[in-house]
């Protein structure tokens, strides 16, 4: 792909598109934050099960990621065709996979809960707790697959303030939960005295709510995210969304084929890869308890560092998308280069406040010293990923959204498994370098991922994609 100047229409177009996004993707973040900083306070073995049992519970989650891709992707060229009753049509049939892969998942976790702990897990007080906490939260996935075919519908078809209006309330309702089911009625309020905010206590005066510890933390979560199906359906009957007829229930075996061939390659990339990220867990949890909490801290804060340019990425795709399906490619490709730009300069601005500023950071999430002592250089490396992660996050989203799911799912898989876990293995473990060499080899997923997405892009062979 020969370089092209920004166009300032569609650099704003992007922008504009991935601000929502952005918005949406932090504030749920911010949850997994608020989370993981209210349990911390029950002590390292609660925070590492919480960070495992949240880690597992979204590799089959994480399936959602593939049907929100074929949503948006069908969304978002028909979109450009002017097909508009096609766009609910590809939400139809994302809701209907969205069941049919949670009834599976959610009965296997509810029976096999202590099994699948024991498998990533070494530490007999952590495994029971995180056993809890997949129990529980496992009554979550179906509300997360249909949530994330919504997602693909509305950012599919521009309407991405949607999509953060959603996120932002749940993570509230969350976030409110939270405090009153792991601590209880008198235990909340113990908490926001502790932090000299003892008047906010009073919004969970009205219900004697029982200390649940991390099993509470997990039941905050599942009626968060039951809301957001809720507030999801309530948008359809806007007079804006009529025109893609969402209402009306559409099924085609043929069209339901077609999505499945765009997201099982995602949702399987996605579903292998946090399996290796689960076994990254399993290795570092062999060096230690309170180095696996230092990690969850770490991936949290690396979590909120690349949403930006997930944002950015999804606003990409709903652009090329459309463009290659009003068959006008320029526009696409000046899309790709818009949010390029736009992704190096957020992911680049935090990777240079890791890189010099870890020491300011990684307090705010906890106040244990020895977890701050190990998580500076592991952040400091999380910083210099972060103008990689850029580039390759962007354009693993490009790609999808002009209708080529299978090559960068193979790519990530591939350098996941072959490159991040050996190295990472041999780093920490054969040559002892602990946490800090098992988070050296991330940088074996990261760059070569990126190289390759941007020289698979820079030949052009998306633009002649058919959807």
């Amino acid at each position: 792909m020969k370089f092209i100047k920004s166009d300032k229409r569609i650099s704003s177009e992007v922008i504009t598109l991935a601000i929502p996004i952005i918005f949406s993707n932090l504030s749920r973040v911010i949850m997994g934050l608020t989370d993981m900083a209210m349990v911390s306070r029950l002590g390292a073995i609660a925070l590492a099960a919480t960070g495992m049992g949240s880690l597992l519970l979204w590799v089959i989650m994480s399936m959602g990621i593939g049907l929100r891709t074929a949503v948006q992707t069908v969304t978002s060229r028909r979109l450009g065709q002017k097909l508009f009753s096609e766009c609910g049509h590809a939400l139809h049939n994302g809701i209907i996979l969205a069941i049919i892969l949670a009834i599976p998942a959610t009965l296997l976790g509810t029976y096999y809960s202590i099994e699948i702990a024991e498998l990533f897990l070494e530490d007999s007080d952590v495994i029971p707790q995180c056993a809890n906490y997949i129990h529980i939260g496992i009554y979550g996935v179906l509300f997360v697959l249909i949530s994330f075919a919504f997602q693909g519908f509305y950012t599919g078809i521009e309407q991405t303030k949607i999509h953060m209006k959603v996120t932002i309330i749940s993570n509230i309702i969350n976030v409110y939960l939270n405090a009153g089911l792991i601590y209880g009625t008198e235990g909340v309020t113990a908490f926001f005295e502790k932090i000299g905010l003892p008047w906010i206590a009073v919004l969970w005066q009205w219900y004697d709510f029982p200390v649940m510890a991390v099993k509470g933390a997990a039941l905050a979560t599942v009626i968060a995210s039951g809301w957001m199906i809720i507030q999801y359906s309530f948008y359809i009957l806007n007079e804006k969304i009529k025109i893609y007829k969402p209402v009306r229930f559409q099924y085609s075996a043929k069209n339901i084929i077609q999505q499945i061939k765009l997201g099982f390659p995602i949702g399987a990339q996605e579903v292998i890869s946090m399996i290796g990220f689960a076994i990254f867990y399993k290795i570092i949890g062999t060096i230690g308890t309170i180095e696996l909490a230092t990690s969850e801290v770490i991936l949290n804060i690396a979590h909120a560092s690349f949403m930006p340019a997930v944002g950015v990425g999804m606003a990409a795709a709903t652009l090329v998308g459309k463009y290659l399906g009003e068959e006008n490619p320029e526009n696409a490709e000046l899309a790709i280069w818009s949010a390029l730009k736009w992704a190096l300069l957020i992911m680049g601005s935090m990777g240079l406040l890791f890189i010099f500023g870890p020491q300011w950071v990684i307090p705010i999430f906890s106040d244990d010293p020895e977890i701050i002592r190990l998580g500076i250089p592991c952040l400091q490396i999380i910083g210099v990923l972060q103008f990689f992660d850029a580039i390759g996050l962007t354009l693993f989203f490009v790609l999808t959204g002009a209708g080529n799911t299978r090559f960068p799912a193979i790519i990530n898989m591939t350098t996941c498994w072959f490159l991040f876990l050996p190295l990472s293995y041999y780093l920490s473990i054969y040559l002892k370098m602990g946490i800090i060499g098992a988070w050296l080899g991330f940088a074996a997923w990261i760059i070569p991922f990126a190289v390759i997405m941007a020289l698979k892009v820079s030949t052009g062979s998306w633009k002649k994609i058919e959807v």
